[in-house]
Order: C-alpha cells, then sequence, then structure tokens
C-alpha cells in the first residue's frame, strides 16, 4: 500500500496550498530515476532446473521507502509437443535472493512450433539502497521438449524504476 501524503483529505474553492501541502504534492511517487537493459543471446532449457535467462539489470535505491517497478519482456519458444516454459522474476540483494513472480507461457499443441511474449510488470518494495539485481531465470514446466529464450537474437528487455514512496 502506498504511503499517504500529508495533504488534506480534500480540498475546496478558494483554498490556497502551503509551502509545505505543495512539497509533499512534489515529493509523492515521483520517478527518482530508470535503469534499463537489452539481451538478444538465445538462452535454452531442457530440465526443470532453473537456468540464468542472461537477461538482468541493476538498480541503486535513493531511500529504503523506495517501490521499484519492474517491467519485462522476453519472447520464448518451444517446438515440442506437450512443453511449457516458465520464466521467474529472481530479486538479488547482496545476500539475499528471492523468487519474485514465475510466469509460465509457449504451451505446444497441435503439432505447431510456438512462441510468444512472457511479461513482467511487477512492483517491488525492496527496502534497501544497495545495488539490486533483478533477473530473470528460465526452465521447462511441462513436457520433455527444450524452451527458448531470445529464439533467434530477438532482444528481451528490462526496465526497473525507481519510484519515491
Amino acid at each position: 500500500m502506498a504511503t499517504p501524503t500529508n495533504l488534506p483529505a480534500s480540498f475546496t474553492s478558494g483554498d490556497v496550498l502551503t509551502a509545505v501541502n505543495m512539497n509533499n504534492l512534489r515529493g509523492a511517487f515521483r520517478i527518482l530515476q530508470v535503469v534499463s537493459a537489452n539481451y538478444s543471446t538465445t538462452v535454452s532449457s531442457a530440465s526443470t532446473t532453473y537456468v540464468d535467462s542472461g537477461l538482468s539489470a541493476t538498480i541503486t535505491c535513493q531511500a529504503t521507502s523506495s517501490k521499484v517497478l519492474v517491467l519485462i519482456n522476453q519472447v520464448g519458444y518451444t517446438s515440442s509437443g506437450g512443453t511449457e516454459e516458465a520464466v521467474r522474476l529472481v530479486r538479488n540483494l547482496p545476500t539475499d535472493p528471492t523468487v519474485l513472480q514465475t510466469q509460465t507461457g509457449c504451451v505446444y499443441s497441435a503439432g505447431s512450433a510456438v512462441s510468444g511474449a512472457v511479461s513482467f510488470i511487477y512492483l517491488d518494495s525492496p527496502a534497501s539502497t544497495s545495488a539490486i539485481t533483478y533477473r530473470t531465470q528460465l526452465s521447462r514446466s511441462v513436457g520433455t521438449g527444450t524452451v527458448y529464450l531470445q529464439v533467434n537474437s530477438i532482444p528481451s528487455n528490462i526496465t526497473l524504476f525507481e519510484v519515491s514512496a
């Protein structure tokens, strides 16, 4: 839940904002920094054990109260019957790797190879001013085939936004 500002609950015609009100409004929910990265080397997995996808970005928040909005888009592919991929988002603090979210996609069916995007939109509350790396990992979640990311050098991308709270 967002931290509320100290602004009045409502305003009426003729109200004048004080300098304190204006500063509270100016400081609330601003984008403090943006970090982005792309990765286009093909990564594959024929196992249910997760492997790094190669896509990652690192951000150092200005305050422990900051949130990090993570946006990720990766193109997956499988050409084996009954095979499905899983992609997970991992936050790496220096001593605390944490799986934040897992998505599945690219289910092979009806005799056709399948490609499709796996996307993440995740609002994190890391409570840290240390460098934080966000990365994705790939595994096969169903079936016996091989799953891929960045196939044919189609780039995946990650964007991190530090949001003041």
